[in-house]
């Protein structure tokens, strides 16, 4: 008889953690930590300066990339069309630049007055804030979310599909994902691989 209750017991624990194996898990998505970095115009920029702020689109990028020197027109655009609706766009550097002097933050603060960009271009001196994204290369670009106080990632990845080419994007990636969570769906495409140069962390 003890036997008996003994397999029945074991046969219905193996049932129930089966069962529970193919049950839907939800995906835990990754939040994110305030920040406060120098902009070029010497004022230091944090997300909690944006109180009415839905979400922002944050990009990793530098001056000495090629791939990245095919984007600031494309940031530009970006930022004037959903910052007013509260998703902004901010671009933060965290080269080495002891390997790539071209992007000190003398010369960021040249690139963004000759690009005449219309966005915060943060300086990550200690590369702390590109580890906290998990960033890897220039461009790489974050959508995060305000839910429940916390800044949760949305999306993460290419910018869009053809950095060669802007006229002949199909997958505009990132904006994509900011047009879903305005409308209060999760992006289709929550991840896709950033293409560009590697961001170099010292040791």
């Amino acid at each position: 008889m003890k036997l008996f209750l003994g397999i029945t017991s074991l046969f219905s624990f193996l049932l129930i953690t089966s069962f529970t194996n193919f049950l839907p898990k939800k995906t835990v998505e990754k939040t994110v930590n305030d920040f406060s970095l120098k902009n070029t115009d010497g004022k230091f920029v944090s997300l909690k300066e944006y109180p009415n702020a839905k979400g922002f689109m944050i990009v990793f990028t530098c001056n000495h990339c090629p791939f990245a020197k095919l984007y600031p027109e494309r940031l530009n655009a970006l930022n004037e069309k959903y910052a007013a609706i509260g998703v902004a766009l901010i671009a933060i550097s965290s080269t080495d630049t002891i390997q790539y002097e071209t992007d000190s933050y003398l010369n960021m603060v040249e690139k963004a007055q000759n690009e005449k960009f219309n966005f915060p271009y943060l300086y990550d001196g200690s590369q702390k804030v590109a580890k906290q994204f998990k960033a890897d290369k220039t461009p790489h670009a974050y959508l995060i979310w305000k839910e429940n106080n916390k800044w949760v990632v949305k999306y993460n990845g290419a910018i869009d599909d053809n950095g060669a080419e802007p006229d002949k994007v199909q997958n505009p990636y990132l904006s994509l994902a900011v047009e879903a969570q305005l409308k209060g769906n999760s992006p289709q495409i929550a991840e896709t691989k950033s293409i560009g140069c590697q961001i170099h962390f010292r040791k």
